[in-house]
């Protein structure tokens, strides 16, 4: 049977959208025959076009003027949502941003399903906003307002662990109790659940919940760590001033953070990092920087950090590319240089997935499987750090960007039939 509503994973890095039809794959076609859509926008200075995804990253790599802005979804929950960014000229408010990219969500999984969506179950982190409450229900609000502005009419949500744990139910044949693990590109979601055929088609799962849990950690501050620890201290990280005082570190965390890139290249934060120069002990270190801003390749730096992430999940060792800024220069990192430089993030995640436990009330042999989904829950320290919590438990790695997308759309099916 077919059902006339669709799950939207809208994601931090990449998003999805799901629609259950018999003996297909339920994850829709978004970009070039791929199930995801990169959450990037391009806005073109010349002649105002908009691209988006892969296409987005692309004109922006190809050196087009224009601004390109990623990481969206961490502006939900922020004080930043009812801000703006100036494109084209003109002031977008962030909302509206989101607005666009949405609705470009919507308007291609509609073109490859070949009919109109209006009902929807939206994912969520099980928190937007860290110990919060407040602001958390804000941020759904705000998503479930902007699903309606663009023509959904009936939204509902489910966190995105909650939805990974249905697509891995699909697959399995018997009674399992299985931890999530949902590392994604802004934040780190988890759920211990009974899963298993006999309770699939099951309206109400409250019953099968043991515990939910998260913390605003993703992909995203991986990447930033590991910009601060190996990229940003050749651009003047901690160095000093002639006045024997410290470099600020302000623009080198905003470069190395995706969604505040764009406030060092403001003509305030511009005016300052000359001044900075001028008064540095290491003016070599602050003209790669000037060289930075001037080329606008924050963005195009940290994707080479963030490819170098991927690379050290699999490889011992792996090479930065600086040569767009500096002509054939590299740096090298190691295993042991990531695994310092995201230690501190990995062990607050192991911290809270032990809470997590704790509160099920549990043995942790009684764990069956690990279920690992999002493309950071790769990272190596981070995956040993969680199966060492439950040794006895055997791992599973689901569809790294598609598992929560094709569990809303099981959800949607269930929901709205």
């Amino acid at each position: 049977m077919t059902t006339p509503a669709c799950g939207l994973d809208f994601g931090t890095s990449n998003s999805t959208v799901g629609w259950v039809r018999p003996g297909q794959h339920a994850l829709l076609a978004l970009e070039d025959g791929k199930a995801t859509l990169p959450s990037a926008i391009f806005f073109h200075d010349e002649d105002g076009d908009v691209s988006y995804g892969r296409a987005a990253l692309a004109d922006y790599l190809a050196g087009y003027d224009g601004r390109l802005m990623r990481a969206m979804k961490s502006l939900l929950g922020s004080s930043l949502i009812d801000g703006h960014t100036e494109v084209q000229g003109r002031a977008l408010p962030f909302r509206v941003l989101l607005t666009r990219y949405i609705a470009e969500l919507k308007r291609r999984a509609e073109e490859t399903a070949g009919r109109p969506f209006t009902q929807v179950v939206l994912g969520r982190p099980v928190f937007f906003v860290d110990e919060n409450e407040a602001a958390d229900q804000l941020a759904q609000d705000t998503l479930g307002e902007i699903a309606r502005s663009v023509g959904f009419t009936d939204i509902d949500f489910q966190f995105e662990p909650l939805a990974a744990a249905f697509d891995y139910e699909s697959q399995i044949d018997r009674e399992e109790l299985v931890l999530v693990i949902d590392i994604g590109g802004g934040t780190s979601d988890f759920s211990l659940i009974r899963l298993g055929p006999g309770r699939a088609a099951k309206a109400d799962r409250r019953d099968d919940i043991l515990a939910h849990g998260g913390v605003h950690i993703g992909g995203a501050d991986f990447d930033m760590q590991l910009n601060l620890a190996c990229v940003m201290p050749l651009l003047g990280l901690g160095s000093q001033l002639k006045s024997g005082k410290d470099m600020p570190s302000t623009p080198y965390r905003n470069l190395a953070c995706w969604h505040t890139i764009n406030q060092v290249y403001a003509r305030k934060s511009v005016d300052l990092l000359s001044t900075l120069r001028m008064e540095s002990a290491e003016r070599d270190k602050l003209d790669l920087l000037m060289e930075l801003v001037k080329q606008r390749a924050g963005h195009w730096v940290a994707m080479q950090v963030e490819e170098a992430k991927i690379a050290l999940s699999d490889a011992d060792d792996t090479k930065i590319d600086l040569s767009r800024i500096a002509p054939g220069r590299q740096v090298d990192v190691g295993r042991p240089l990531f695994d310092s430089a995201v230690g501190g993030l990995v062990g607050k995640v192991e911290v809270k997935v032990g809470e997590l436990l704790r509160v099920a009330g549990v043995s942790t042999d009684d764990v069956d499987t690990v279920f690992f989904t999002g493309g950071s829950s790769r990272v190596p320290r981070l995956r040993e750090s969680v199966s060492a919590l439950v040794p006895r438990a055997r791992s599973v790695e689901g569809d790294l960007f598609g598992s929560i997308g094709a569990g809303l759309a099981l959800d949607a099916a269930r929901k709205f039939g």
